[in-house]
């Protein structure tokens, strides 16, 4: 009976088996050229820009016309226009700004104060440049708007970002537009050129350069019952642990992605470098990093011996 069986299945076997047919093999793309050994290194960033940190001038760019969404480098302005004030009275860093409710519960990066909470504009000033407080850009703006433009054109917010709108045709800068004074909204935008001359403006003064290149700023300030609390800040700005680098601002939201306008120097020369829209929030150091060697080395730099400084 077994003998008889096994035959049959044997040739049950092929029927058993997938047909399969040879698929033709597909070729990889072509090469892109090879990396070029001239000009500015290959970067993440969708539009940056080298400037010269004296004069101002774009040096190179890449899409750097180009109007993109600029996150909280977009309170480079704010600090400016608060220290434009204070230039022409210096009683003005002792104002004391209230917290309101609408800037203690402003999202996203804060200096983490409470709503009814006082504290100096010289110390403010801090917390809106080195933990980047979105809620600090508020309180400014709520403070310094009655200040500008008439009553009929809205709140203190909406005047104080009207007068960083004035302040950009001022200064010619016309591929950047704000929609508040802290860079939440996508439609805060700037082109990277716009973004290093007005570094380039904001950084003549000193109590800028002061503001932007700290590290670590600890303060005190006045809750709404009298009594006082210690608040510590640091920057979010990592270049500022190498030498050299002398801060300006960082900036990241989903529709800007990872934005960094830098200023260095080396000896008496200087440079500044934006990037917006790089990769991740390592590739903004990188990417600048790599912009600021490559600019150095235009202008006749040379590489420190090994062992150096």
């Amino acid at each position: 009976m077994v003998r008889r069986v096994l035959p049959a299945l044997v040739l049950l076997v092929p029927l058993l088996l997938p047909h399969v047919t040879a698929q033709p093999e597909k070729s990889p793309p072509p090469k892109a050229p090879a990396d070029p050994l001239d000009g500015p290194p290959p970067v993440t960033a969708k539009a940056w820009v080298v400037a010269d940190g004296k004069t101002g001038k774009v040096i190179r760019g890449g899409d750097e016309a180009e109007p993109r969404p600029m996150a909280s480098t977009s309170k480079i302005m704010t600090a400016w226009i608060v220290l434009r004030l204070v230039a022409d009275d210096a009683k003005v860093l002792d104002e004391v700004v209230t917290y309101s409710d609408r800037a203690a519960k402003t999202v996203g990066s804060s200096a983490k104060l409470n709503a009814g909470e006082k504290v100096p504009v010289k110390e403010l000033l801090y917390g809106l440049m080195l933990p980047s407080g979105n809620d600090a850009a508020v309180a400014l703006a709520e403070h310094f708007g009655p200040r500008f433009g008439a009553a009929a054109e809205g709140d203190g917010l909406q005047r104080f970002v009207a007068e960083m709108n004035r302040r950009c045709k001022a200064l010619g800068l016309k591929e950047m537009a704000y929609k508040d004074p802290n860079g939440l909204s996508r439609d805060n935008v700037s082109s990277a050129r716009d973004l290093a001359a007005l570094a380039f403006e904001a950084m003549k003064d000193e109590r800028f350069r002061t503001y932007v290149a700290t590290r670590r700023h600890e303060c005190e300030v006045t809750e709404p019952g009298g009594g006082k609390r210690k608040v510590v800040w640091t920057n979010t700005n990592r270049l500022l642990d190498i030498e050299g680098y002398e801060g300006v601002k960082t900036g990241t939201t989903t529709p800007a992605g990872n934005c960094l306008v830098a200023s260095a120097k080396r000896g008496d020369d200087r440079l500044i470098v934006v990037v917006l829209g790089s990769t991740s929030t390592d590739s903004r150091y990188t990417d600048s990093r790599n912009l600021f060697r490559w600019g150095w080395l235009e202008r006749g730099h040379k590489p420190e011996p090994k062992g150096g400084k």
